[in-house]
């Protein structure tokens, strides 16, 4: 015999109950296909332990990381439509202050506490031109451009940096500077001058005339060929590598 689990509405919820709990949290502009709260409590009791991370990459209105929330789990929701701002924040924010009162909130005398940190990818850095070839997109402002080619080969970008040349660094040593053109002898001097004998500085840019063997404390990439691979260049379908290790 198979083995077989009956969870009836009494137990776990129903859609009307999930459509009550919406209209509470959202009034006139309910999520269209909620999850009653007693459901996926359940369905975490099963599947998880207090402080176990909690992942819902279609998180809809945000009830798995709400019941999550107050269970005592950590989560992380993941979500690209509009609903994010208009459902998932707000409910959030009243999970942690403690003013969301409904669903499972009475069961488990939740009363507020913790709280979350809210990430929105940018567009591709990369895109295609006419010939199929890979620029740099023409989307992207020249900070936002600054601050993804530092991400993208390991440096923690320095907005309000000390020196103008430098964009970001990897350790008290190792800089990097971005410039999204070609670069001329007269460019790479100033920046070679002006490092420290022990430091190093990559310099990421579309194109440079010089040999970089004048400048051994040069590390000179070009944008975008050398740009680490490992990536799906030129996507904005929000799809994520993930290793583990």
């Amino acid at each position: 015999m198979r083995p077989w689990s009956w969870w009836p509405h009494e137990e776990a919820g129903h859609n009307q109950e999930a459509k009550k709990e919406s209209i509470a949290l959202f009034g006139d502009a309910p999520f269209a296909t909620p999850k009653p709260e007693r459901l996926v409590k359940r369905v975490l009791e099963i599947a998880s332990d207090p402080g176990d991370l909690v992942l819902d990459s279609f998180a809809g209105s945000g009830t798995t990381g709400a019941v999550a929330h107050k269970m005592g789990r950590r989560w992380i929701m993941v979500e690209h439509g509009a609903h994010c701002h208009s459902h998932i924040v707000p409910r959030m924010r009243r999970v942690v202050d403690g003013s969301d009162a409904g669903g499972v909130s009475g069961e488990l005398c939740w009363q507020g506490g913790g709280g979350f940190q809210l990430f929105e990818l940018g567009p591709s850095l990369l895109e295609k031109d006419a010939h199929g070839r890979h620029v740099v997109s023409s989307r992207l402002a020249s900070a936002e451009l600054v601050e993804a080619v530092c991400r993208q080969f390991g440096f923690t970008p320095e907005p309000q940096g000390r020196d103008p040349w430098r964009h970001g660094s990897s350790s008290e040593r190792q800089f990097i500077h971005v410039a999204p053109r070609m670069l001329f002898r007269e460019d790479l001097l100033p920046l070679s001058e002006a490092l420290d004998p022990d430091a190093t500085l990559l310099v990421a840019c579309l194109a440079h005339d010089t040999d970089a063997g004048n400048f051994p404390n040069l590390d000179i990439r070009k944008i975008p060929r050398d740009l680490p691979d490992a990536i799906d260049w030129a996507k904005d379908d929000y799809s994520l590598a993930l290793a583990l290790t």
